[in-house]
Parts: C-alpha cells; structure tokens; sequence
C-alpha cells in the first residue's frame, strides 16, 4: 500500500516513519523546503528516542521519501493522512488553515478514489469543512471522483511516540462508509496482529476523543497540584496522598503527580480549544477553566517558593535550573513551565544558569527572541552540563526529570553552589536524604 503524510513535525514524520517501517511505501510531504532537503540527508528535525535510526533505515529500504508537492504524488497513493498544524488562534480556537489546505489541494489534483485521514487534533465539525472544500474543489473541476474523509486522532506521547505507534492501546478511528474502513482495517492490521484494538466510531466522536482525552489527562494533573498546594498549608504529604487515592481501582495512579505544571504541545492548546468549542455553542466548560487556571499559577509555584525562602531578595542572586523541555526525553519548548521561571526571574534581576541533556538549542531560540535577551547577556547563562549549571548557585530549581538528574553526585553540587537551597518542581528526591546532605529542600506539596 502507498500513502502520502502531511506534514514532519511530531505526529507526521513519526507516523510516517511507523507505517514504513511495517512495509508500507510512505511519502511524507512539508511545504518547508529546508526541512525536506535536512530530512533527504537523514537530518531530523525532532529529538525524539529512535526516531532518526527508523528514518534512515527506511529510507535506507526506499520505503519512506520525502518531498514539498503533495500534488505530484497523488495519482500514487490510496490514502493521505493530514498532520499539520493547529496552532491556536487569539480566542484559544484551532486555527484550520493548513488543515483546509490540505483538503484544497487534495480536491484540485486527485484524479482516482482517495481517503483523506485527519490526524491532526482538530475541532469536532472539521471533517465536514474538510469533506465540503474537498467537493467544491472538485465541483470547480467539473469532475465527479469519489473520495471518503476520516478521523484517525493520535495519542503520541513524547519521548515515547515511536513505542506509543508501534503497540497502541487503542487506535481511535471516525469513518463514514464501509469502504473507508476496509481501508483502514487493512493498513493498521500489521500493528494489531495480537490484539486487533481498532475502535471504529463515528466522526464527531472520534474528533471529540482526542479533545476529552486529553482534557482529562491534564485535568488530573491540575487536580493533584491543587492539592499539593492544600496539602503544604495543612501538613499533609501529597506523595502518601497519590498512593492512597492511586490504590483505588477506579482512579488509577496515572498522572496523579503534583509537580511545577504542564506544558506541551497538546494538553495546553486542546484544553484551550475544547474550553473554545463549547464556548461557541453556548456552553462553559467550567471544570476546565478551572484546570487552566491551576496550571498557570502551578507554574509560578517554583518561582513563589524561592521568594519566600530568600526573603523576597532575588535581585542578583544566582539561580540553576535543571531542565528546560516540557518533559523529558523530547527537545520540545512548547508551553514549558520553565520558560515562565526563567521571565520570571530574570524580572526579578537574577542571573539564570540552565542547562538540559537535549532541549538548550530550541531553549536558546526562544529565549533570546521572546524575552529579548542578548546573546552576550551575562543574566542567562547556557551550561555544558549539571555541575557548570550549578556553579555559585544560590538555589537549585529542578524543572524537569531528566534521567540524568535522578542521582547526580551531591558533593559536587554541594562544593560547586554557594548556596544550599533545592527546589524539587517534580518530587523526585528524598527530603530526608536531602537534609541530611546539608541541604535546605522543599518539593511540591
């Protein structure tokens, strides 16, 4: 089977690279040109675990190409899958524009039957302007080529996207005929060969899974950091809490890990739209609103703590910070809470040393353009690694969990800072052994 992905950011490429890699002859297509000629030389545009030697192998084996004109390959594939963006808009709203254009070109240079499969997380409803830009396409063309749109939303997590892809819990799947789902059946069969687990809805459903899912998710996460603030003012441990609500078979221990908030490319923007959604017909999502809320002041939790542990004194003051990526084992700056710590302390006239296994490149980028901070700053400084981060530091603020910062060597730290002060933004240490290192620590909750 031939299909063509549009669009090499995360979804995309690795969704592309997957199909490949099961034996299916993928063209995976971006309008932008330098990316396409970095991905021709095995230049990866993400950092994402195994992703690059999947590319090369494949491309290696001539089934994963690489091109800027989803209308030449058209006449060659049976199936389009659609993932490009949807940034927000101003209103919070999904902006459909790459989405429809898509859907338009698809519309000008089909010549033979073709499904045009949605993976991108899109508002529910988007499938029918897809299906109505299609035909009037087509209509403008005179022709009449039958065609079926679908929904196939991702559930990719970072850092883990190649595994999520390969062996999925579940693949979500809206169609609108028999043939359509034929289609799909046989593409992801290959996936499911142990336990076929293709969950085959209607579209709007499928639409509305991937907000709802993800909504939930980032809904348990605000839930836990709320009571991680209560649990600090009336003395309870938020940790012995998890487990205690975890045990229970109805909840779950997932994601019930307080922490410094969330960020990303996902839970923000579609927590944003589904709050949007509702919004224009004429429902508030009120329990969302209030996880929107918890998870901007979350993010200012670290930055809070500090203030009170120094008196409210920051200016020129030192401050490390272990972790920039939203969360480990990606490269992605999107929504990361550490970008808000770092405005916020460099407000406060601290000098700001950082450093992260992966994430410093795109950090970089978006801290010298965002924040207009001077490639010659002094106030920020980039480090080789955890130590040099921690040089002359007042305090230790750890954003995010890299592996590499579960055991680091205390002694080298303790000898490189000049002050003892650790801010744990992800519960990840011991207090007990903390203390008895000759820190002063305090975690979330």
């Amino acid at each position: 089977m031939k299909i063509a992905v549009v669009g090499t950011g995360y979804v995309g490429l690795v969704s592309g690279t997957c199909f490949a890699e099961m034996g299916v002859d993928v063209t995976c297509v971006d309008i932008d040109v330098q990316k396409i000629e970095n991905l021709t030389k095995g230049i990866i545009p993400i950092y994402e675990p195994g992703l690059e030697d999947m590319v090369l192998r494949n491309v290696k084996a001539e089934r994963l190409h690489f091109s800027t004109q989803l209308a030449d390959i058209l006449d060659n594939v049976q199936v389009v899958f659609s993932a490009v963006g949807t940034p927000p808009d101003a209103d919070g709203s999904a902006d459909l524009k790459y989405v429809l254009e898509v859907a338009r070109t698809v519309g000008q240079y089909m010549n033979q039957y073709l499904m045009l499969v949605t993976k991108s997380t899109v508002p529910v409803g988007t499938a029918k302007l897809v299906r109505q830009t299609i035909q009037e396409e087509l209509d403008k063309r005179g022709v009449s080529i039958e065609f079926d749109v679908a929904s196939n939303p991702e559930f990719l997590k970072e850092g883990d996207a190649i595994n999520d892809f390969m062996s999925p819990d579940r693949v979500v799947v809206g169609v609108e005929s028999e043939r359509a789902k034929e289609l799909i059946t046989k593409l992801y069969r290959p996936f499911l060969l142990n336990n076929f687990r293709v969950i085959f809805m209607d579209i709007p459903s499928a639409e509305m899974t991937k907000y709802a899912a993800n909504a939930m998710l980032a809904t348990r996460i605000s839930f836990m950091n709320d009571i991680a603030n209560l649990c600090e003012l009336v003395g309870a441990d938020v940790n012995m809490v998890r487990k205690g609500i975890g045990s229970d078979q109805r909840i779950g221990g997932k994601f019930l890990y307080a922490g410094c908030g969330y960020g990303g490319s996902c839970f923000p923007k579609d927590v944003k739209a589904l709050i949007q959604t509702a919004d224009q017909n004429g429902y508030e999502l009120r329990v969302l609103k209030a996880v929107e809320e918890v998870n901007a002041y979350q993010k200012q939790v670290l930055f809070h703590k500090l203030q009170r542990h120094l008196d409210g004194d920051l200016k020129g003051k030192t401050v490390t910070i272990w972790g920039l990526s939203f969360k480990p084992n990606t490269d992605d700056m999107r929504d990361a809470p550490s970008l808000i710590l770092i405005e916020k302390l460099l407000e406060a006239g601290c000098l700001v040393r950082v450093f992260d296994p992966v994430a410093i490149p795109e950090a970089r980028k978006i801290i010298h353009a965002k924040m207009k901070i001077a490639e010659d700053d002094a106030s920020m400084y980039f480090a080789n690694d955890i130590y040099d981060a921690a040089l002359d530091a007042d305090a230790l603020l750890l954003v995010t969990e890299w592996k590499e910062f579960r055991m680091p060597s205390w002694g080298v730290v303790k000898k490189a800072m000049k002050g003892s002060l650790i801010l744990d933004g992800r519960n990840i240490y011991d207090k007990n052994e903390m203390n008895g290192l000759g820190f002063m620590y305090e975690a979330i909750g």
